[in-house]
């Protein structure tokens, strides 16, 4: 079974050397010793033989036999080592000396102690490797304090990950001391629930320091003096909360360019004393904290590149900030109600605010932006109204500057609308305009008064309200006068309204032949009638009550006077207010509707429907006029001493 397995093994490395980098895992069983003839250099540039040894579970310790593959590699993967590995590990590294082709070493799942680590840190740091990687490093304990030689070596980056350390009292000078002072370029340790780091001893190499995952707080770096060639600073998703105090920690960092402090429990007061950051410092990610838009008091003032994503800024303060460098702005995800202006922005040429508050940004915005590129503001909750079409309006001009138009542009109210994109939301000119839209309703209401005064004007309507306010009147009076049962009481069979012109017809025909005979028909006729001291409306208008028809006699006469006018405007309210049929028209002599007023109108539509008895001219058929005259007044009375007059009709 183990012959099976080395030449599973054999068969994989010879594969893996069909590239430059070649990784090879070999299990801890599988390393006895190294070969005292390895090669130590390749300086002949010419490709060498790199015996590999692993040796049999059936044989000794001595006996070897050695895979080997064309020495091209250039990196080394090395898995599950643990102290009993440490001899034979060392011994491997040290034969690639400075100068060999080896430069990239990882070590995977590595559990040994301290001075093993150590040991094996310290063979790595004289050898050819450039780039050291330790994963999935455990069981660090028995922490003590060993030197260690810092001179002579090729790395320039040292990089841990997932360290765990096992022993629980120790000075943490012992383990933190030995990273500190490493003279390389890079260094990264990583999730690893480190909780401190200590500040370089003297001027340190590093350009690039990685804590990404850890618990460093506030105390990480302060007063350190001798980071000032370090550019790149990465402490995402650890514990600071103090902006202030990170920017003192960068202070003395005199090359810092990159500082990523994303996923923190960053927030800043404003009331804190002025925050000093690092001069050189270009690009700076504050995402993923607790800020709130008094960060823009606490901001460098050279930085090009901002991140402030994922925190909770309502507004952007205007006169806070004066970044005149900045050209990059992430706002996502924060409270934001509008667009921020550019008034302390003034090389702004990119800005996200996607997924904030905006209902309706404002239309100005790329005005006050003259260098903006590019603006990223969809997954907002946009209300489609005029103020967003102006924005949309505005977008067709700005040359495409909105990134992801339009499907990530969509309105989400009202509730009619929502899920509409915004570049098919429409609004007409007149709406949105107000100006437009008050001079429309201005001239509308000017026709429209225009309209009711000359309709006022031509049907006298101020004539009728002044009418309808006198029978109002009238009838008032009448009830506080006398009781209501004697006021519903009718008197007379018509009451004849006439022009003073036709008076002779009405005195000679039609008052004696009605009211003689059997017939008994009482007419109620204003000189025989009215009742003195009363006004001339208030006697007309109790005629009218009094009498269960009125007779209009109509002649050209008729729609010249002023009087006959109001006697037919009050039957015709108490035609409508009784429901009843109680108007007779008598066409006493031809009317040109061109001699009607307009505010006959009643009259005219009267006579439109030919109610009216017509007077012959011919005598023979006055018998028949009569007659008809007498049919339209259908009713009996009491007479004055109790006694009903039987109304004779004639056929």
């Amino acid at each position: 079974m183990t012959s099976l397995r080395n030449f599973f093994l054999y068969k994989s490395l010879l594969a893996l050397t069909i590239w430059n980098h070649v990784s090879l895992s070999v299990e801890n069983e599988l390393f006895a010793a190294v070969s005292n003839d390895f090669p130590e250099g390749d300086s002949d540039k010419e490709t060498r033989s790199l015996p590999l040894p692993y040796r049999k579970s059936h044989q000794s310790k001595a006996d070897f036999n050695w895979v080997v593959i064309e020495n091209t590699t250039e990196s080394l993967s090395l898995s599950e080592i643990t102290n009993v590995d440490v001899k034979e590990l060392t011994a491997l590294v040290s034969r690639f000396s400075q100068g060999s082709r080896l430069q990239n070493l990882t070590l995977t799942n590595m559990k040994v102690d301290w001075s093993a680590f150590v040991k094996i840190l310290q063979t790595v740091w004289h050898s050819s490797v450039k780039y050291f990687t330790v994963n999935n490093f455990t069981q660090l304990s028995d922490i003590t304090r060993l030197e260690f030689d810092y001179k002579g070596t090729s790395l320039k980056a040292v990089t841990v990950k997932k360290a765990v350390v096992t022993d629980l009292y120790f000075i943490q000078d012992y383990l933190y001391r030995i990273f500190a002072n490493m003279n390389v370029a890079a260094l990264t340790i990583a999730e690893s629930e480190m909780i401190h780091m200590l500040c370089p001893s003297s001027y340190s190499p590093f350009r690039y320091l990685s804590f990404f995952k850890n618990a460093l707080t506030d105390l990480l770096f302060q007063e350190c003096k001798t980071l000032n060639r370090l550019e790149t600073l990465i402490l995402k998703k650890n514990k600071f909360e103090s902006l202030h105090k990170v920017s003192l920690m960068t202070s003395h960092m005199d090359s810092l360019q990159y500082l990523d402090m994303s996923n923190n429990l960053l927030s800043h007061d404003g009331a804190a004393a002025q925050c000093q950051w690092a001069e050189s410092l270009a690009e700076l990610d504050l995402s993923s904290n607790q800020l709130t838009e008094a960060v823009f008091e606490c901001l460098p003032a050279n930085v090009a590149k901002l991140s402030l994503q994922s925190n909770q800024i309502t507004s952007v303060p205007k006169g806070m900030a004066e970044l005149q460098a900045l050209k990059e702005l992430n706002l996502a995800s924060n409270r934001l109600a509008d667009l921020p202006g550019c008034a302390g922005f003034g090389s702004l040429e990119l800005l996200n605010m996607e997924l904030n508050s905006i209902v309706t940004p404002s239309a100005d915005f790329f005005q006050s932006c003259p260098r903006l590129r590019e603006l990223r503001a969809g997954r907002n909750p946009f209300k489609c109204s005029c103020e967003l079409q102006d924005f949309v309006r505005l977008e067709r001009r700005s040359g495409g500057k909105l990134a992801g138009w339009p499907a990530a542009y969509v309105c989400e109210y009202p509730e009619g609308l929502r899920g509409r994109q915004l570049k098919d939301f429409h609004l007409s000119e007149l709406a949105c305009n107000t100006t437009l839209l008050l001079v429309t309703a201005l001239l509308l209401t000017l026709a429209l008064v225009a309209a009711v005064a000359f309709l006022c004007i031509s049907l006298d309507v101020p004539w009728y309200v002044r009418m309808t306010w006198q029978w109002t009147q009238t009838k008032r009076r009448a009830r506080h006068d006398r009781p209501e049962e004697l006021d519903a009481a009718l008197q007379f069979h018509a009451f004849v309204s006439y022009s003073e012109r036709d008076s002779l017809w009405v005195k000679d025909e039609l008052m004696p032949n009605l009211e003689r005979g059997e017939g008994c028909i009482r007419l109620c006729q204003h000189e025989r009638n009215f009742v003195p001291g009363k006004s001339i409306v208030e006697n007309i208008v109790n005629c009218i009550e009094k009498s269960y028809k009125s007779i209009f006699v109509l002649s050209p006469n008729f729609v010249q006077s002023e009087w006959c006018h109001y006697e037919l405007y009050f039957a015709h309210h108490k035609l409508f207010s009784e429901n009843s049929n109680s108007l007779i028209l008598i066409l006493l002599e031809p009317i040109a509707p061109h001699m009607i007023p307009a505010r006959y109108h009643k009259l005219k539509a009267l006579m439109a429907k030919r109610t009216y008895l017509e007077w012959p001219k011919e005598r023979g058929k006055h018998a028949l006029f009569w007659a008809n005259l007498r049919a339209a007044i259908s009713i009996n009375l009491p007479m004055a001493d109790g006694r009903r007059c039987e109304e004779t009709v004639f056929f």
